[in-house]
């Protein structure tokens, strides 16, 4: 049987699931989850290699997730559109993830422009159906998504329960060219560790604090010396006002701890060793309205940042076994 190997973008608006289910796909969590909206502000790579088996061939997929598709207001939210915009460039495959739960309406029309103007093929991932009131509901659903647009498949799944994937990478796998493998078998993602460790923190400060705090902050690694058995991080959390930095370190610092304490614990799993994590706090006004703040924050640019020094970050290439 042939081998497949392909890049796959991962494309919807704010919310519809694209991080869980590339966690789901991947069986690693790459992607921070927050039920809030515009939690993924980056490309996400993760690499899943599919083994050859009865009626289904071989392959690996690279798949994209991308931040959630909407208008944006600022320089983080164009830097997010950009993000999006070049992961679509160069694909082999658009997962078009929609939520099942509700109709699709004039705010997913700019999904969907996007879509028209590239001649990539588009699976369309109806996702959430565990929260479908009944199956019925879905064939009509359908029958109305397929007046939008040409899809080469369409795939009912619910990616938190994991219920149809398997049926989604079949599909996927058959889409792909046919080609070698891009990455060795046991590497999961192209993101280095510190970057992953930043993002794991900021997944916690958007679990620990309220509805506009979240937008307003967004995560630097300072240091980062990984070691067989104790990895010393220390990290700055940036913030926009002075209420906002109070609130990020709470009463007597309780915040910083909580948020560091259960950053720490997700940040040894992934590393697989001890972690000593040092958090700071900082303000920097209207940082998402700085374009080069904003390219500041970009973990590519810090990798050749980096590279340039001499100080290449180890990647994870290691599938976690714990």
């Amino acid at each position: 049987m042939p081998f497949h190997c392909g890049f796959v973008c991962i494309l919807g608006r704010p919310n519809a699931g694209k991080s869980t289910l590339l966690n789901a796909l991947v069986g690693e969590k790459l992607a921070i989850i927050s039920p809030k909206p515009q939690t993924t502000r980056n490309r996400i790579q993760g690499i899943i290699n599919v083994p050859k088996s009865k009626g289904l061939d071989g392959g690996q997929i690279i798949l994209i997730d991308t931040p959630g598709v909407h208008k944006p207001d600022s320089s983080l939210g164009r830097k997010m559109m950009v993000e999006v915009r070049e992961a679509l460039e160069g694909c082999d495959l658009v997962l078009l993830l929609m939520d099942a739960s509700r109709k699709p309406n004039h705010h997913d029309q700019f999904a969907l422009e996007m879509l028209r103007r590239s001649s990539t093929k588009v699976c369309l991932v109806l996702n959430k159906i565990d929260l479908l009131k009944g199956k019925h509901n879905l064939l009509p659903l359908i029958e109305e998504y397929k007046t939008l647009h040409d899809f080469y498949a369409i795939v009912p799944i619910s990616a938190l329960k994991r219920d149809g994937l398997d049926i989604l990478l079949k599909e996927i796998v058959a889409a792909l060219p046919i080609g070698p493998p891009y990455f060795p078998e046991d590497q999961v993602t192209d993101q280095p560790a510190r970057f992953m460790a930043a993002e794991i923190i900021r997944e916690q400060v958007l679990r620990e604090t309220g509805q506009e705090l979240p937008y307003a902050t967004t995560v630097v690694i300072d240091d980062f010396e990984e070691g067989p058995k104790l990895t010393r991080i220390s990290a700055t959390i940036y913030c926009e006002r002075e209420g906002q930095k109070a609130i990020l370190i709470g009463k007597n610092g309780q915040m910083l701890k909580r948020i560091g304490t259960s950053a720490r614990v997700q940040i040894e799993r992934m590393l697989q060793t001890k972690v000593f994590l040092e958090l700071y706090v900082k303000v920097r006004p209207n940082w998402r309205q700085s374009p080069e703040f904003v390219e500041e924050l970009d973990w590519r640019r810090q990798l050749e940042d980096l590279m340039s020094q001499q100080t290449l970050p180890d990647t994870i290439h290691k599938r976690n076994q714990g």
